[in-house]
């Protein structure tokens, strides 16, 4: 059975930070699953198997001249369609209702007070749910009635049932939608009366094919840093086109973890993998990153760089660059759709396999990226499938720029905003990069140092967040030097930016050996199962001209969506005692904000 012969759910894209992990949860059920851009004629989808339509996410308000085009007669093709995010107010809007900003943004869990409704079978009222959104509906459209509601959203859910109509405000696609896929579910077997007819087991077969017809015979030069997701990539490269007609290389570029280079050399040669080169290169990373505080261009650069390397040892050890080879890359979909890279997607942050020089050969089509339309996980499954060691492909993700992402550097002069702000708590002056409403932020963490549960926490780093469009993190005090447990007051220390602090060989080693340490101790605790990534950051604030440093353990799934993870209080106590043995760190933080509204990395 061919693909155009599979019963079909399509998915109109608006930019979505999750649009493929809507695709990827049908595909769950045994539903063959296509993404089609906003504008895709009424006329093309009519001539697809459709059993069914979900309109995604996206950044833009519907009441915008900006707002992406659709062909309205999509909704005369008499389909069950749901709408979720901006499609659930799309929809509102086509059929007469009202589109506002909302009195309060919602960004993170909200708890959902739901109605009987097929959509909802099988699920229990007080349903928590994950919010993303600036923009409400505040006035039903005719034919609809509200099926759902939170505190501060009165139309969470609406349905028109006599025409297979749903609208949705939060994300069921995320696994922070607390109802194990049941929503999706319901709609794609209950309402759209899907049969299960693709097969997952194919998706192996399918991916191998790809690579073969896009390789066109052509050699493959493999960009390897170690991670999960360019070992995997490697190695089906491997598979489809033998090894002798794929060539890796990782490069060295100074901003990785310590020991890491020589542990990805040794780890991948006992894979299998002989045909894996190194490059060292941690100068000229150096030397392009003197001075240079701006995220986005330290990551443009970061990019550069390595395409400059890559270009340079393979011209001196195999051949000057040409048509005969294609370059390879471990891209997964967050990637992606972080970089902007879809037709409606906001850029949240410039990935260093997404700089415009790569973008340019991929238009070019001198670039294969095997998992470029793939999340984590699945990346972890095609890995399993391939009999990776198992340790390849549970460690911890590690961003291609490295190091460089958690080391904030000295920015020019900030004034902080001028909001009132809940008592025990302050601004600190550095910014960081956010997600909110599927849009980009850079804005202010807020500081706390007062002990609460971590439900109280999470439930008080969403409501600040919500409020507050200047912040979109906060972050727990845990220790600051001059200042015992007991005696930690925000109205007796002053945080200041440390001048003249950017990436250096100093800062470097300083954040390796902290990291080094605590990694030691989250594995002797066993705790490195349970935490999906866990990036340590040094920040250019201190008290006493110091620096310091924000614990930033996570968890997650995909990636797409993440929560702050909670330490137990014996492995903190540890961390604040390794902390506080280096001169140089004044304070340690605790990240307490999930994804939305903070992005994983600070930068």
């Amino acid at each position: 059975m061919t693909k155009s012969d599979h019963q079909q759910i399509a998915i109109l894209d608006f930019g979505s930070q999750y649009t493929h992990l809507i695709s990827r949860r049908i595909r769950d059920f045994n539903v063959y699953s296509r993404i089609y851009p906003t504008n895709v004629p009424a006329s093309t989808l009519k001539k697809q198997n459709l059993i069914g339509l979900i309109l995604s996410g996206g950044p833009n308000s519907v009441y915008d001249q900006t707002a992406p085009k659709f062909d309205p007669r999509i909704f005369d093709l008499g389909l069950p369609t749901l709408g979720l995010c901006y499609g659930h107010q799309l929809m509102a809007q086509h059929f007469g209702g009202e589109v506002r900003p909302g009195k309060v943004r919602e960004y993170g869990v909200a708890s959902l007070k739901l109605k009987i409704d097929n959509l909802f079978y099988d699920l229990h009222d007080n349903l928590v749910v994950w919010m993303s959104h600036g923009d409400s509906v505040a006035k039903l459209p005719t034919g609809f009635e509200v099926i759902g509601s939170t505190a501060d959203c009165p139309v969470a859910a609406m349905a028109n049932r006599q025409k297979r109509l749903y609208g949705l405000q939060f994300h069921p696609e995320v696994h922070h939608t607390r109802d194990d896929n049941r929503i999706l579910y319901n709609f794609a077997i209950n309402i759209c009366g899907a049969k299960g007819d693709w097969q997952i087991d194919d998706l192996l077969a399918e991916i191998l094919n790809d690579i073969k017809l896009e390789a066109k015979g052509k050699k493959i030069f493999m960009l390897v840093s170690g991670g999960v997701d360019s070992s995997v990539a490697f190695a089906l490269l491997e598979k489809a086109l033998d090894r002798e007609n794929v060539l890796g290389l990782h490069i060295d570029s100074g901003l990785m973890r310590q020991n890491e280079s020589s542990q990805v050399k040794n780890d991948l040669e006992k894979a299998g993998f002989d045909n894996l080169n190194i490059a060292s290169a941690e100068d000229t990373f150096l030397d392009r990153l003197a001075g240079i505080a701006d995220p986005e261009e330290k990551r443009r650069i970061i990019g550069e760089t390595y395409l400059d390397v890559a270009e340079s040892w393979f011209e001196k050890n195999v051949h000057v660059w040409n048509d005969a080879w294609l370059l390879g890359q471990g891209t997964i979909y967050p990637d992606t759709i972080e970089s902007g890279g879809t037709r409606e997607a906001d850029k949240i942050k410039t990935h260093h396999n997404r700089i415009p020089r790569i973008q340019k050969m991929i238009r070019e089509g001198r670039v294969i990226e095997p998992l470029k339309n793939f999340y984590k996980d699945e990346v972890r499954q095609i890995g399993r499938r391939l009999c990776l060691p198992e340790h390849l492909l549970t460690r911890h993700p590690f961003p291609g720029p490295g190091l460089a992402v958690m080391i904030l550097c000295s920015p020019p002069e900030l004034t902080l905003p001028k909001i009132t702000l809940p008592t025990g708590t302050r601004l600190l002056p550095i910014q960081s990069t956010g997600v909110q409403g599927d849009q980009r932020s850079y804005a202010y963490p807020l500081m706390i140092a007062k002990k609460m549960t971590p439900k109280a926490l999470e439930k008080f780093s969403t409501s600040i967040t919500n409020r507050y469009r200047e912040i979109n993190r906060v972050v727990r005090l845990l220790w600051a030097r001059g200042f015992s447990e007991k005696n930690i007051k925000l109205t007796k220390m002053t945080f200041r930016q440390t001048p003249n602090l950017f990436v250096t060989k100093d800062r470097l080693d300083l954040l390796r050996a902290i990291q080094a340490k605590i990694s030691y101790l989250i594995d002797q605790a066993g705790l490195d199962k349970k935490i999906w990534e866990f990036p340590i950051v040094l920040l250019p604030l201190g008290i006493d001209g110091g620096q310091s440093i924000v614990l930033r353990p996570i968890s997650s799934q995909e990636a797409m969506t993440v929560n702050f993870y909670s330490l137990p209080a014996t492995i903190i106590k540890q961390i604040i005692k390794i902390v506080s043995e280096f001169p140089q760190i004044d304070a340690l933080f605790y990240d307490v904000t999930n994804k939305p509204p903070a992005t994983i990395q600070w930068e």
